[in-house]
């Protein structure tokens, strides 16, 4: 195989759709191949370069490729879009692919390890759990709100509540059982987020960056965590700047000739961690007020006093979020002088 050529590969659940591009961004060879055989396909053939798009399965077929010698490049799915041309169609969309990844410029996803999958997985069962434990806890709140019931805000002095309307005799046994099977329920979905935050502690305990990390006002072990799994050192950004812009918390910039403006934050990339830098700058913003000596500190104080509470925790998000990376890179903690 030409050295100069482009692999890309359009992942699916049982067939895989490869489309092979020169250096004249010719299609030199469009395959459609089962599970068994494009394993074959990565293991016998060397292509310089592999091209996927970061969807579904994307990391496992990343290492497996990695594993085999190639250079693997994943894709983010919104870059991909733009180039696909005709009817939407595996072929099409693996030469879309293939496109993509001659564009300069074009940030790459950085393939996860295995361990970073699975303190991912840890985070989104904890998203899921505190999801449906709310969502529970609210549609009670609700319903017995129909039998005379006003209950105090917080989901934990609800659930003392709830114990105690579940002996009332002025309610239905029917209505008492369900409380008890909502109950019991709560309890099971409290013991599992207690034993996920367990493990993410633990994680966080054992990494050397997450000690780092931990080192910043405002984050522990939960957010620590979150951002190793999800960005590991930050290889994939060239500057801190650049990974505040890939979490959503810079402005947006609207401009035409000479005239420019800065709108809200953008809100694109990573939803998640985006929301717990937000959770840790407010955390940080209190911490500054004790601290206020210190140049971060003292910084958070000025901007907070200048910009108001709620855009001042959306730029000590955005500090945050750098000061992040650069101790990824540095491999060092933080000094708050």
């Amino acid at each position: 195989m030409n050295k100069g050529n482009t692999v890309a590969v359009d992942l699916a659940k049982s067939v895989f759709q490869v489309c092979i591009l020169s250096e004249q961004n010719q299609v030199v060879k469009s395959l459609r191949l089962s599970r068994p055989k494009f394993k074959e396909f990565l293991t016998t053939y060397e292509p310089p370069q592999v091209f996927m798009e970061a969807c579904y399965s994307s990391h496992y077929w990343g290492r497996y490729a990695q594993q085999a010698g190639h250079h693997v490049g994943l894709i983010p799915a919104q870059h991909v879009t733009p180039f696909v041309r005709g009817n939407k169609n595996d072929r099409n969309d693996a030469l879309a692919i293939a496109e993509a990844a001659r564009r300069p410029g074009m940030r790459m996803v950085p393939v996860k390890s295995e361990s970073q999958q699975d303190i991912q997985v840890l985070h989104r069962i904890r998203e899921r759990c505190v999801a449906t434990r709310t969502g529970l806890m609210n549609q009670m709140r609700g319903l017995l709100a129909d039998y005379g019931y006003s209950f105090p805000e917080g989901i934990e002095a609800l659930a003392v509540k709830l114990r105690e309307a579940m002996e009332d005799p002025a309610l239905s046994a029917i209505i008492r059982k369900e409380i008890e099977h909502t109950l019991v329920e709560y309890d099971s979905l409290s013991r599992r987020l207690e034993h996920l935050r367990k493990v993410l502690a633990d994680y966080a305990a054992k990494n050397e960056e997450c000690q780092y990390l931990q080192t910043i006002p405002g984050i522990g072990p939960h957010i620590a965590s979150a951002i190793m799994s999800t960005i590991g050192k930050g290889q994939a950004f060239a500057r801190a700047r650049d990974f505040a812009v890939w979490t959503g918390l810079t402005p947006i910039q609207k401009a035409s000739g000479h005239k420019s403006t800065m709108a809200g934050i953008s809100k694109r990339g990573n939803r998640y961690l985006r929301k717990l830098f937000v959770q840790a700058a407010r955390h940080t913003v209190r911490w500054a007020k004790r601290q206020s000596d210190t140049k971060l500190g003292n910084w958070i104080n000025q901007i907070i006093l200048r910009r108001g509470l709620q855009k001042g925790v959306v730029a000590v998000a955005h500090k945050l979020a750098r000061i992040s990376w650069i101790l990824l890179q540095k491999s060092e903690a933080f000094k708050a002088a």
